[in-house]
């Protein structure tokens, strides 16, 4: 859930917002409204905005704020205060790998690169994490080569480019979110 909220999720004084694409991430804005039921015991309200293409997954409560704040998530433009992974997700195996599979079902994302050599074709999948947090992407490429990837970093993001860490990353990590077990498992090509 902390991994969610660091991606694709915001916290303002009174509430905490998850955002989603209304269409893309309709199946998993399911799962994560039943994760909340599930940790807080509190049904979070669903807004889709067509003219933005998304919904909204909205708790308004002042409690559940102070308590993810206190684990460390930032108040207002987590941009801005270039967040950070908290240490204590950091040094827990169990947590950073679930930290990780938030972030990455959130701000991250499974592409084909296809290229050409020699005349011949070659296509096969890469992740991508993106986030305009410096610290974060440190954070990410950092995590997964503690647990054995090989990760690049750029400007912008945190890629995996060997065939072999994917299938080491969707076997180990995991993905909750549909639409990126459907595009890493459909056929390349």
């Amino acid at each position: 859930f902390i991994g969610i909220m660091m991606g694709d999720g915001g916290i303002s004084k009174y509430q905490i917002i998850i955002t989603l694409h209304h269409i893309d991430d309709l199946e998993y804005s399911d799962f994560v409204a039943q994760l909340i039921k599930k940790l807080f015991k509190i049904t979070p309200s669903i807004n889709h905005s067509s003219k933005n293409s998304v919904n909204d997954i909205t708790v308004s409560r002042k409690e559940l704020v102070r308590y993810l704040h206190e684990l460390g998530l930032p108040i207002g433009n987590k941009i801005k205060q270039q967040f950070d992974i908290p240490e204590w997700i950091k040094c827990d195996t169990k947590f950073a790998l679930a930290c990780l599979r938030g972030l990455v079902d959130t701000d991250g994302c499974i592409f084909t690169h296809r290229y050409r050599a020699k005349g011949t074709w070659y296509a096969y999948k890469k992740l991508s994490f993106t986030s305009a947090s410096r610290p974060l992407r440190q954070s990410v490429h950092t995590l997964l080569q503690k647990f054995g990837f090989h990760p690049r970093m750029t400007d912008k993001d945190v890629r995996l480019d060997r065939a072999e860490d994917m299938k080491r990353y969707f076997s180990s990590v995991g993905s909750h979110n549909p639409k990126h077990l459907r595009r890493y498992e459909s056929t390349v090509g």
